[in-house]
């Protein structure tokens, strides 16, 4: 793919004139490479990148993230293309609920009302009733009345997070994040012994035992805010590692330290690493600007379906 790009192209200053040519806007996930980062327009969480691909208006949008994510921008804005650089950059999570087997799920418990993680396709968006994600995820699941019982997918550990600190029965779905699974709640405990001042902050589809040592426990924006405002000036990062380049940017006085990972194969060398963002790359940046490809397509009758309980959360949120 990459052979067919001008060894001598200064690919960043190339990305930026067909950014301007194709009157394109670039929107990047918090876990994406800095230097993927650096380049976006806009920089987010899930919930700040659907609001940006809601209201850009930008002809092109070009979503350096994974599969799903530029789903939402095509479920939200129809009327624009939306490129990602690599269509193959997916999600543990959404992998792990196809709509089919949601579908069945909701059969067998016919009252329940259907919440999923923005982590999942646009075919199984189209079946729930709500979407949330970890940022509005406990304002999402107050609105419903308490005495609804409720369905929760596909993020296990997010939803038991919730159903304890919300008081709030909830049947999960038994997916997980493939990064936030690894994470040691011993060489975490380690960790916090060798810096007694460190605070541990983690994401909450971390396992239970883990979040059980955090001092705070957050959405990815909310934990890079956590690190600029907390007094502290040592943390130990729970989530997906490359959130620290921004974390070093909004707070260069502080140190932050990287969560480490089980040792579950001699093959997992840098698990707190995505391996679906990173297949998303500079050079794949600039080829999706030139050829307006690989390009997010919908059939418009699921995309409707899925933008209902997308928009429910966005006027939620």
């Amino acid at each position: 793919m990459t052979s067919a790009i001008d060894p001598g192209l200064d690919l960043f200053a190339e990305i930026d004139r067909l950014k301007h040519q194709r009157k394109a806007v670039i929107l990047a996930h918090y876990y994406q490479d800095p230097d993927i980062q650096d380049l976006a327009d806009h920089l987010g969480d899930s919930l700040e990148l659907a609001k940006r691909a809601r209201d850009t208006d930008a002809e092109v949008i070009l979503f350096c993230g994974v599969h799903f994510m530029a789903e939402t921008a095509k479920i939200v804005n129809p009327g624009k293309t939306v490129v990602i650089p690599d269509l193959d950059a997916g999600c543990s999570l959404a992998d792990a609920c196809p709509a089919d087997r949601l579908r069945a799920w909701k059969q067998s418990h016919p009252d329940h009302f259907v919440v999923m993680y923005i982590n999942c396709s646009a075919a199984t968006k189209a079946e729930s009733d709500l979407i949330c994600t970890s940022s509005n995820a406990e304002k999402i699941i107050r609105s419903i009345p308490v005495d609804r019982p409720i369905l929760f997918g596909p993020d296990k550990n997010l939803g038991a997070f919730l159903s304890k600190k919300l008081g709030r029965k909830m049947d999960l779905w038994p997916g997980t994040c493939m990064v936030h699974e690894t994470f040691s709640a011993k060489k975490i405990a380690a960790l916090k012994a060798r810096h007694p001042g460190a605070k541990f902050i983690a994401h909450p589809e971390c396992e239970d035992h883990v979040l059980a040592l955090a001092d705070y426990v957050g959405s990815t924006s909310k934990l890079l805010e956590f690190v600029q405002k907390d007094a502290g000036t040592q943390f130990i990062v729970g989530t997906e590692i490359n959130i620290l380049h921004t974390m070093h940017k909004a707070a260069p006085h502080k140190e932050l330290i990287p969560v480490p990972y089980e040792d579950r194969s001699a093959a997992c060398q840098g698990c707190n690493a995505c391996p679906h963002m990173k297949l998303n790359t500079i050079e794949k940046i600039y080829l999706a600007l030139r050829d307006l490809k690989p390009r997010i397509e919908m059939d418009e009758t699921l995309r409707v379906r899925a933008l209902k309980p997308l928009q429910r959360m966005l006027e939620l949120s």
